[in-house]
C-alpha cells in the first residue's frame, strides 16, 4: 500500500487554471502507475487520466484531452494533474490512486487512493 494526500482543488472560473497534487508516502512510490479519477454530483467515479511507472505511458479520457496534463517526479514521490481550459462539466472531486505495476484502466486495480480534492468550475 502506499499513502497518497491530494491538494490544489478550489474554485474556478470556466477557461481558468488548476494544478492538482498528489503526494505519496509509504512503499516506493515508482512501483505503482497513478491515476486521476473524478466524481461529479450524481454521477459514477470515472477515471479521467493515468501514468506509468516511469512516466512514459499516459492515458487521457477523451473528455480531458488537449486540456489536462499528466506528470510524476518519482524523486519526490509526486504525481501532478495540470488543468487548464477548464469547463463547468469538470467540476467533481479528484482523486488520486495508485496500481501496482503497469498502467491499466480499471478502479479495482487500483488499490491506494487518496480523500479527494474538490475542483468547482463556475460558468
Amino acid at each position: 500500500q502506499v499513502q497518497l494526500v491530494e491538494s490544489g482543488g478550489g474554485l474556478v472560473q470556466a477557461g481558468g487554471s488548476l494544478r492538482l497534487s498528489c503526494a505519496a508516502s509509504g512503499r516506493i512510490f515508482g512501483t505503482f502507475s497513478m491515476g486521476w479519477f473524478r466524481q461529479a454530483p450524481g454521477k459514477e467515479r470515472e477515471l479521467v487520466t493515468g501514468i506509468g511507472r516511469f512516466g512514459v505511458n499516459t492515458y487521457y479520457a477523451d473528455s480531458v484531452k488537449g486540456r489536462f496534463t499528466i506528470s510524476r517526479d518519482n524523486a519526490k514521490n509526486t504525481m501532478y494533474l495540470q488543468m487548464n481550459s477548464l469547463k463547468p462539466e469538470d467540476t467533481a472531486v479528484y482523486y488520486c490512486a495508485a496500481k501496482p505495476g503497469e498502467l491499466g484502466y480499471l478502479q479495482d486495480a487500483f488499490t491506494s487512493w487518496g480523500q479527494g480534492t474538490r475542483v468547482t468550475v463556475s460558468s
